[in-house]
């Protein structure tokens, strides 16, 4: 099983002059807990929901709103992005994005080829693997073994 079967290739991405408050309407308008931050197709860094919310005080240290916002709009998604991450190749094992997730515990891993970004893994995506597979083997009480 390789990184390339089991990838999420239509990856939503910021530009690395895109601004935090661009990427906090991402993560509010999404699912998505990290966005890879490119030059071009090049990747530079990761941004995730906990590096805007950390990086930015929080509305409750008596800033507004529109201060909030306006301190986010002035800040590049660069200042609070995790720079050159960790990457896997689309011909990888599936074991070594697995390990990797869960031994250092990231949240996502991009897939990177001929130095353009051309997919990620998630930990969302391995625990879809991991049902599959417990499914598939037959160990989910009352449902029938999948036949291979």
């Amino acid at each position: 099983m390789l990184v390339r079967d089991f990838m999420t290739t239509e990856v939503t991405s910021l530009q690395e002059t895109d601004n935090l408050l661009e990427a906090r309407m991402v993560f509010l308008r999404s699912s998505f807990r990290h966005l890879p931050v490119l030059r071009d197709k090049q990747l530079v860094g990761v941004v995730t929901e906990h590096d805007v919310k950390q990086f930015a005080p929080s509305l409750t240290s008596g800033m507004s709103p529109e201060e909030y916002n306006q301190l986010l709009e002035s800040t590049p998604v660069s200042r609070a992005m995790t720079r050159d991450p960790v990457t896997l190749l689309p011909g990888q094992s599936i074991y070594d994005a697995a390990f990797s997730l869960y031994s250092k515990r990231f949240g996502c891993l991009p897939v990177v080829e001929n130095g353009e970004m051309v997919g990620i893994i998630t930990t969302t995506d391995m625990l879809g693997l991991l049902v599959r597979l417990i499914r598939d083997q037959g160990l989910v009480p009352g449902e029938p073994r999948a036949e291979s």
